[in-house]
């Protein structure tokens, strides 16, 4: 772990509120906030994405002090850009810092992705060669996300379509020693996982069991789309807009089987239901949860 992180924290870092429970939690949406706190649902948490919030007011922010009075929040950022070959934007990082400063997250995570290059900014989570100057790169950056926000960040598994051919490791073994150097958490997309097994002709189940699962702080369910590509091959898209797959609900159940319950969110970003089949959705999740903790209750001491 980063020695700079490790002293960055020791010197007072604002700790957040307790940490997520270990209950189902959903994506916070515009169309959703009224609804929210007038019928205040029976849900964990919920998680925003940063970028939405990254001004001083506004609605958006009207309504998350009001709903982060009631609820425990995750904050997802996209566009850190963690594995791009330059350096962080030290101005959108100052913003994020001010704005997990004002609202006290239980959790903040990233993606194991990059966005930009130079001045300009790619609307997309894109893939990177698993190599040692690619590992380097993303543990500084994981390392100087940590020191500035004074806390642990969660790294998020990506979804990918396409493989470099110079990588000498695979995508766990990278994030397994991303994790050691930098003592940073894992944010498990289960979804992410099994899109790009599927995609590149993999046991989703064996990709899992190889990464730190002891690192896991928060898990990720969402739907998929299904194309063909050009070899007619079946091709998956991370699409967040669809329900969740039953490939990826046994999946996700293998998966509680390893970690025990953690904090899972339902992401919903494209096609958005309504609150009350979100709802019905993460209560689906929740019985999951219930019944590992279950079972962890009844394992003899």
């Amino acid at each position: 772990m980063s020695r700079l992180f490790e002293r960055a924290v020791a010197d007072g870092a604002p700790a957040p509120r307790d940490g997520l429970p270990a209950r189902a939690g959903l994506g916070l949406k515009p169309q959703h906030f009224r609804e929210i706190l007038a019928t205040r649902p029976d849900i964990g948490f919920f998680e925003v994405h940063a970028e939405n919030y990254l001004v001083d007011g506004g609605p958006f922010h009207h309504f998350l002090g009001q709903i982060r009075e009631r609820y425990p929040l995750s904050i997802h950022g996209v566009g850190l850009s963690i594995g791009a070959e330059q350096a962080l934007d030290e101005q959108h990082l100052a913003r994020l810092a001010d704005l997990l400063e004002r609202y006290q997250p239980q959790a903040f995570s990233e993606h194991l992705a990059w966005s930009s290059h130079g001045d300009v900014f790619l609307n997309d989570l894109l893939p990177l060669p698993y190599d040692t100057a690619t590992l380097a790169r993303v543990c500084a950056h994981v390392d100087r996300v940590q020191e500035r926000l004074k806390r642990r960040m969660l790294l998020e598994n990506p979804a990918t379509y396409v493989e470099f051919a110079a990588s000498t490791l695979d995508e766990a073994e990278f994030i397994a020693e991303v994790v050691r150097r930098t003592g940073c958490g894992l944010l498990l997309d289960v979804n992410n996982a099994y899109v790009s097994c599927i995609n590149h002709g993999r046991d989703p189940a064996a990709y899992l069991d190889a990464l730190p699962l002891d690192a896991v702080g928060e898990i990720h369910l969402a739907g998929f789309a299904e194309d063909r590509d050009g070899a007619g091959a079946r091709l998956l898209i991370d699409s967040h807009g669809a329900p969740v797959d039953n490939a990826v609900w046994a999946l996700y159940a293998r998966t509680l089987q390893r970690t025990g319950a953690l904090p899972t969110l339902l992401e919903r970003d494209n096609d958005v239901p309504p609150l009350a089949l979100l709802l019905s959705e993460a209560a689906q999740a929740e019985t999951l949860l219930a019944g590992q903790s279950r079972r962890a209750q009844e394992v003899p001491a």
